[in-house]
């Protein structure tokens, strides 16, 4: 019961902003994994698994949903470690990155971090990859892809109204103009690899922090 705006106050004490409608919309957290590989400093991707429902034989970061009661980067470092087969105490966490959110009611908590290089000592076709949900892995050099200007293309995005939407509630009822959106996609390549999508805004964010 709010009586005065002490009630109020109190509400919003230790009150940290987040996102609007967070609480119906999924999310995710991913790991931007550092190697360093002889005298370069790269990057590790999955190849997701062919035989997943959910975007099979894409390339993506390590990470996934972060469950009840877990922070984002408890997530994160938990999903990494299921996926690549490593422990805890390879991964270093340098920093959390931009969130990211797109229009499928998606939010997904980047963390920047480094990967023990002696998980890959043996080479990364040795790696105890979780074969149900990873394909493959591969690296790419933190250099080459600063140096590579993405392909980028622009998709409009426009809201569908459905029948029973109460247009007699709104100003200029049937003939309200909604805005339309703009959705960027990038493509990034590297070899016989097309990192595309949001691994493809993830890198492009992380990119952009050391251009700067």
């Amino acid at each position: 019961m709010i009586e005065n705006i002490k009630d109020i106050k109190d509400k919003f004490d230790n009150f940290k902003p987040y996102i609007n409608g967070y609480q119906n919309m999924k999310r995710a957290s991913v790991l931007v994994p550092i190697i360093k590989n002889n005298d370069s400093h790269e990057i590790l991707f999955e190849v997701r698994s062919k035989t997943l429902r959910s975007q099979p034989n894409e390339i993506a970061f390590p990470g996934g949903k972060i469950e009840e009661n877990e922070t984002p980067r408890e997530a994160c470092i938990r999903e990494t470690c299921e996926e690549l087969g490593i422990s805890p105490d390879d991964i270093e966490i340098i920093s959390p990155l931009d969130l990211y959110i797109n229009h499928s009611n998606l939010i997904i908590h980047p963390f920047l971090g480094v990967i023990n290089e002696k998980v890959v000592k043996n080479g990364l076709e040795n790696l105890p990859i979780n074969k149900d949900e990873v394909d493959h892995v591969f690296i790419a050099p933190i250099k080459y892809l600063i140096d590579t200007s993405p392909d980028e293309f622009e998709n409009e995005l426009e809201v569908k109204v459905n029948k029973d939407f109460p247009y007699y509630k709104i100003p200029n009822k049937e003939n309200y103009k909604f805005a339309v959106g703009k959705y960027s996609t990038l493509f990034y390549e590297y070899k016989n690899y097309v990192i595309w999508g949001i691994s493809a805004k993830i890198l492009e964010n992380f990119l952009n922090f050391l251009k700067e």
